[in-house]
């Protein structure tokens, strides 16, 4: 049975991972997502009590989904519609996640893997078997009855998985495996029975039927029942083990084995086969389920991850939507916010409203400090979450989906490289430019500043413009102010360039509103404003 809780026709993703996972999750700042994702927050009269700790389970869970993007709208909604329902019902989905944990736990305790099966003797192999069927039912029929108990849930996510369970383990197939499992119960109990005073010992019936064919041959033997009896354990070599004998031997057509120990071995060995043969039935039940309970665990874990983001969003305060896909060329957002900033230094973020339509590049110019890479970082963490099926930190949003997104922003020099960091950066647009494709987006946050400006100016210009014509979509942060106005002057008198102008913006008294405000590029980085701020800071303090 598949789960399809994350897709709604297969399991797992048949999209490719973003290229260059690693450069985003560092430039975004994504770990401390993966991070809050991870942990519950536990409330206590409406206030935050404590945050639990960290499940690394869903950690990596949010890790490896986030980092492959939905393709379609469809799959988008899809995704988000269970994650509508998992906020209305989140004891649902942490209900599904545990019991997954819980099954999968408990065989690994007892050692059901199969390294430790193959180990052992045929006989523990089967038992160690009937144990992980055992397992299988009660897990199944707890899943079973938590999702008939649950009312309301409008997602075809969860409905079709309620539907599908229902139709793959209905009652009566309940019934029909614990009697099988309860029938064999004498075979699992004879092994791992250790005290010889056991107050109870399952002892099997095993009924067979042959006719005796010419010359007292026997003619073929069918096995007509097999079942349990639970009876008083006795003491070897007591009364009760003598009067137990003296009962069976008057039954008729039937003997004691343990009174004759060469028959006892072939008893044992009939008891083996019959009971692997009856399990053996339960072939198709273990394929049908055999990585149910894997992928179940992966699934919800991702939407356990959701509910905590949610949780934490919530927690700073922050307002949340479900965002909407649209034309590639439009960019719509109302009161964006950095959810990253938010959770790392405890702040109140400024939010930012633009709407960009039928453009494909975007400069982004102003006061140094004004924060102009925050905005850049708002727009692709919302991206991301946006392209695995959350919801992001706005009142509202709007983007068309770009299974390709590539970041490039400027990076500290280090004992690592191995030559400038100009020739660094160039590497790695290089590398970008070597895998962008239809439906590329790519982030650009103070590049090629490491040289002059006039250089770094020429560089930025032929580059992003040649992605501009070759279809892909750009967002660039910039300090090189010649290459905003060369762009400026060729698209200005042109309302279908397809390139959009914002600036962070500055007060007269040189405050910073940390707002993305349109219109024509600012031609200074207003530097004066942090030298006066920091010499007269120096001053005031009578520090040299």
């Amino acid at each position: 049975m598949k789960v399809c809780l994350l897709y709604e026709d297969h399991e797992r993703g048949r999209e490719k991972d973003y290229y260059d996972t690693e450069s985003i999750i560092q430039d975004l700042g994504l770990d401390s997502l993966f991070l809050v994702a991870s942990k519950e927050v536990i409330y206590d009269d409406g206030e935050v009590k404590k945050l639990e700790a960290e499940d690394s389970f869903v950690l990596e869970t949010l890790h490896k989904t986030m980092m492959v993007p939905l393709n379609t709208k469809e799959e988008i909604e899809f995704r988000q519609d269970v994650v509508r329902d998992s906020l209305k019902f989140p004891e649902l989905i942490r209900g599904l996640y545990g019991i997954c944990i819980s099954v999968l736990n408990s065989w690994d305790e007892q050692g059901s893997g199969r390294d430790r099966i193959n180990q052992g003797s045929p006989a523990q192999a089967l038992v160690y078997e009937i144990r992980r069927l055992r397992k299988y039912c009660d897990a199944l029929a707890r899943i079973r009855d938590t999702m008939m108990r649950q009312n309301g849930l409008t997602s075809k996510g969860l409905t079709m998985f309620r539907g599908e369970l229902l139709m793959a383990f209905p009652l009566e197939r309940e019934a029909n495996i614990r009697k099988l499992l309860d029938d064999v119960l004498f075979f699992t109990d004879r092994i791992t029975v250790n005290d010889e005073y056991r107050e109870k010992l399952m002892r099997p019936r095993i009924v067979l039927e042959c006719r005796l064919e010419d010359g007292l041959k026997l003619g073929p033997m069918k096995v007509q029942e097999v079942s349990s009896e639970t009876s008083k354990f006795f003491k070897r070599g007591g009364t009760r083990e003598k009067i137990q004998r003296f009962r069976e031997g008057r039954i008729p057509d039937s003997f004691p084995t343990i009174e004759d120990p060469r028959v006892l071995g072939y008893t044992h060995q009939l008891e083996f086969e019959l009971v692997n043969h009856l399990i053996k039935k339960l072939k198709n039940f273990k394929e049908e389920f055999r990585t149910f309970f894997e992928q179940l665990k992966f699934q919800t874990a991702f939407y356990v991850g959701a509910i905590q983001i949610v949780q934490h969003i919530e927690r700073f305060g922050m307002e949340y939507c479900f965002p909407e896909v649209c034309d590639r060329r439009d960019l719509m957002f109302e009161d964006l916010k950095e959810f990253v900033m938010a959770i790392e230094q405890r702040i109140h973020v400024i939010g930012n409203t633009t709407s960009l339509k039928q453009k494909d590049l975007l400069i982004v110019t102003g006061a140094n400090q004004g924060g102009k890479s925050t905005f850049l970082r708002s727009i692709g963490i919302a991206l991301i979450m946006m392209q695995c099926g959350l919801p992001v930190t706005a009142h509202s949003f709007k983007s068309g989906i770009f299974p390709r997104i590539f970041v490039h922003f400027t990076r500290r020099e280090d004992s690592a490289m191995n030559s400038g960091r100009l020739d660094e950066e160039l590497k790695r647009m290089n590398d970008i430019i070597e895998h962008i494709g239809d439906g590329s987006l790519i982030m650009l946050n103070e590049s090629f500043a490491t040289t002059t400006e006039r250089e770094g100016a020429v560089i930025a210009y032929d580059i992003i413009r040649a992605l501009q014509e070759a279809g892909v979509r750009i967002l660039t942060v910039t300090h090189l102010l010649s290459f905003a106005e060369r762009v400026y002057n060729e698209t200005k008198d042109d309302p279908d360039s397809g390139v959009a102008f914002l600036s962070a913006e500055r007060r007269q008294d040189g405050t910073r509103t940390y707002h993305m405000i349109p219109g024509e590029p600012t031609f200074t980085s207003f530097g004066l404003d942090l030298y006066e701020k920091i010499v007269g800071n120096i001053g005031t303090s009578g520090s040299v």
